[in-house]
């Protein structure tokens, strides 16, 4: 079965840190673009990062220089690094796959991230 499973998040202080995983399971990292989305509540879903397969990542201006995406092809697990959080980076959270077609919000459970000023 193809799944990703999202976990790390919590809530913290603006200014914190966390980091995010997924962890994947069904089919390959190296065979698949991964990433991640995120849903503010009453907002649209945002792309926030990409790692494709030959490892060039993509960020959203909105996280650039604050974000870092990475991935551990033998723990099938890709993650996001997040600092410098603030409160607008408040929102679930949830894990792309390209290649099995999981792309965007609400297809799995997410992870929530809240940041408090």
């Amino acid at each position: 079965e193809v799944q990703v499973v999202e976990s790390g998040g919590g809530s913290v202080q603006a200014g914190g840190s966390l980091r995010l995983s997924c962890l994947a399971s069904g089919f390959t990292l190296d065979d698949s673009d991964m990433g991640w989305y995120r849903q503010a509540p009453g907002k649209e879903c945002e792309l926030v990062s990409t790692i494709t397969s030959d490892g060039l990542t993509y960020y959203a201006d909105s996280v650039r220089g604050r974000f870092t995406i990475s991935q551990d092809d033998a723990k099938s697990t890709v993650y996001l690094q997040m600092k410098s959080l603030k409160p607008e980076d408040t929102a679930v959270y949830y894990c792309s796959a390209a290649r099995v077609g999981l792309v965007g919000c609400g297809y799995g459970q997410g992870t929530q991230v809240i940041v408090t000023s």
